[in-house]
């Protein structure tokens, strides 16, 4: 992206190594501190209005909310973020990288405050990265319950169907804002490859179906009977050098026919 490469050449100094590194220790001890003091939770949600009236810090500690489930499975979340952020600012760099999640973080603050009284969520941006990692290594493979080799791509493509079905069918829409707010920087860093990619599938298709229209296409047709290499693959054509053009005939019409003047 030559806008990306201005910007990093006028900003890169200021990108900020570590993001991923950094949310997981804050998440991690937000959620210590909740089961010991349950109470303090609800302030660190992006509630809109409440920051209208002054409680600013809600801006930024809603993304470092912990997941509310058990420990295991917020492990499992942590180490997943913790491998695919690392990995994305090692491929794209840290500036691309804060690029990639200050986009998802300003289109989603934005919609939060389509609806002023409700709770934004933030996971909808760290699933973002999920799409990211897996767009650039689809056929990494995860443990699935720790057990079951699975191509992170069809992970991936789960997430997709389910943000689809949200859209359509989502009962508020805000609830679909949401979720295209949280795929807008998928869409912004991505948008050339998937027009790339599905060019490349329709020249696939194209050229598939035209090996599947010559695969049904006879090589051979007699001129008297009609009979093809297909309807009798046993059959023998040959084409007869006295008749004008290029006229073929079977092996029992090949010596008694007129010639074609």
């Amino acid at each position: 992206m030559k806008l990306l490469d201005r910007l990093e050449r006028r900003f890169g100094r200021y990108a900020v190594p570590n993001v991923t590194v950094s949310v997981i220790f804050c998440q991690v001890l937000l959620y210590l501190i909740q089961w010991t003091q349950p109470a303090l939770m609800p302030d660190i949600a992006l509630i809109p209005r409440l920051v209208m009236r002054g409680e600013v810090w809600r801006l930024i500690s809603f993304m470092l909310n912990p997941p509310s489930a058990h420990p295991i499975f917020a492990f499992f979340f942590w180490y997943l973020l913790y491998l695919m952020g690392t990995a994305l600012e090692a491929t794209w760099g840290v500036f691309r990288y804060n690029v990639y999640l200050l986009v998802g973080y300003v289109v989603t603050v934005a919609v939060a405050f389509l609806q002023p009284d409700a709770a934004a969520p933030s996971g909808f941006i760290y699933g973002s990265v999920f799409l990211a990692f897996a767009w650039l290594y689809p056929d990494f493979k995860l443990l699935l319950f720790f057990l079951i080799p699975v191509k992170i791509k069809w992970l991936a493509l789960l997430q997709w169907i389910g943000y689809f079905y949200t859209i359509l069918f989502a009962p508020s829409w805000i609830l679909r804002l949401v979720v295209l707010a949280s795929i807008c920087n998928f869409l912004v860093f991505f948008w050339h490859d998937i027009l790339v990619r599905m060019r490349a599938g329709h020249r696939r298709m194209k050229a598939q179906a035209e090996r599947i229209k010559q695969k049904n296409t006879p090589r051979h047709t007699c001129t008297i009977c009609g009979v093809t290499n297909l309807v009798d693959p046993r059959m023998r054509f040959r084409y007869c050098s006295k008749c004008a053009g290029t006229l073929c005939y079977c092996e029992r019409h090949i010596d008694d026919h007129e010639h074609v003047v």
